[in-house]
């Protein structure tokens, strides 16, 4: 500690005592490495401060793409927040689009407060988060909405959700299931949803295959005409959908639940209580993208990767009064 008070110019060290150290260094040849001497100003002032370094989280605000509703489940900022804080980083989220605030703001904004961190949770068509500078950033993000720039990602294995739930459903005696979802779900899965479906219904008979529906609208308050016409023509008997507006529609349809149709959640939550579902584990989800951008700041890592890792979370299937017992 005396050794470093005279490194650093304290003025509490006895003129003897100083003048010996000096002579010390000065006979070794010693020069402090300005790497580690910036670390530890950083560190000090960190501890007296009582700052964290932060982990941006980018969502975005483009309410026209109409997936701002309850229809769709994002990553809690409280999962995040939470492996964050155990890794000893604060965590703020910045919504893209919203109150004027644009990529290139953004991006001065992160730049100016020595942000280094980045998880993206895109949540448009229009990803005003793909315009971003990801250079400076140790970056991952949820899902594959984003294909560019290729980002290292984390999201649900959305292929094994609904292989699980048809099987589940299988199991309980349905036989013509049936998946109605929009094509922004489809696409962000990288099309877990059809391949997990596809792959599915090749070992069925062909009088119990149920073709896909893609709803003609992210807005899926305007998916009734659609589907009640699906719903006619092919005639499942359990059906993996959205919880909003589709149990309506199966009640102004004529129909009960789980009596005359089976129905299961594509993204359950805990908050949905009563339903079966497919249940993404969107803790585990949050947990593993902090972990990949701690490990990329670890290793002095920025920019958009050469070879981006992709992490996949099994999902799990929920049980629920919304289909038959077993």
């Amino acid at each position: 500690m005396t050794v470093s008070r005279v490194l650093h110019g304290a003025p509490n060290v006895a003129l003897e005592t100083r003048a010996r150290v000096e002579a010390a260094v000065e006979a070794l040849g010693y020069q402090p490495d300005p790497d580690l001497t910036r670390m530890m100003e950083a560190v000090r002032a960190r501890k007296k401060l009582g700052l964290k370094a932060t982990i941006a989280v980018l969502r975005e605000h483009v309410p026209q793409d109409g997936l701002l509703s309850p229809s769709y489940q994002y990553v809690p900022v409280e999962d995040i927040s939470r492996r964050a804080h155990a890794h000893g980083y604060a965590v703020e989220e910045f919504f893209l689009g919203k109150d004027g605030l644009t990529p290139k703001r953004l991006q001065q904004i992160l730049h100016a407060r020595g942000i280094e961190a980045v998880i993206v949770s895109p949540q448009s068509i229009q990803l005003p988060c793909s315009k971003l500078d990801y250079s400076p950033f140790a970056a991952v993000t949820f899902g594959n909405a984003m294909s560019t720039p290729a980002l290292h990602m984390c999201a649900g294995n959305m292929t094994l959700g609904i292989q699980m739930a048809a099987e589940q459903l299988r199991e309980l005696g349905y036989r013509r299931v049936g998946v109605a979802v929009t094509r922004w779900i489809v696409n962000r899965s990288q099309f877990g949803y059809s391949g997990g479906l596809f792959h599915w219904q090749h070992g069925l008979p062909e009088a119990d295959r149920v073709p896909l529906l893609l709803m003609p609208s992210n807005d899926i308050s305007q998916g009734f005409d659609a589907f009640s016409k699906w719903l006619r023509e092919h005639q499942p008997d359990a059906l993996i959908t959205f919880d909003t507006h589709v149990p309506g529609w199966l009640k102004q349809l004529g129909l009960r639940v789980p009596h005359d149709i089976g129905f299961v959640v594509h993204d359950w939550t805990p908050k949905m209580t009563g339903l079966a579902g497919i249940y993404q584990q969107r803790d585990h989800l949050a947990a593993a993208a902090v972990d990949l951008v701690v490990t990329q700041l670890s290793q002095h890592e920025h920019g958009v990767p050469e070879v981006p890792r992709q992490i996949m979370i099994p999902p799990r299937w929920v049980d629920g009064r919304s289909v038959r017992s077993k």
